[in-house]
């Protein structure tokens, strides 16, 4: 058979098959949205900017924004004690400083 033939292709194809992959996480759940071209524009151009795939920094950030939401929802337990002081500094929490005061009244960079 001819270099490159299909028993060459065969061959090579089968030798793939045996290396492990790289990525050993078997992925079989599967998430499909849609979105307004815009907003894939944008989410295109942010994973490019990161160097990743579009799927990859999507995956990405969805996962950051559920631990923050999961953690958002904990729920902790304090002893009587340390409860009395948690409402002391939640009823006379820290005066703003002077630098905090100046960060609010500044105009957010999307609206200028």
């Amino acid at each position: 058979m001819p270099a490159g033939g299909k028993g060459e292709r065969r061959e090579r194809e089968g030798s793939s098959r045996m290396r492990p992959r790289k990525d050993a996480a078997r992925k079989d759940g599967v998430i499909q949205i849609r979105v307004p071209a815009g907003t894939k524009a944008m989410l295109s151009r942010a994973a490019n900017l990161r160097g990743q795939k579009l799927s990859e920094f999507m995956l990405d950030s969805v996962r950051r924004q559920a631990e923050e939401t999961i953690l958002d929802q904990r729920i902790f337990f304090l002893d009587a004690d340390a409860h009395e002081k948690f409402l002391d500094l939640l009823d006379a929490p820290n005066r703003p400083s002077e630098e905090l005061r100046a960060r609010m009244a500044r105009m957010p960079v999307w609206e200028r």
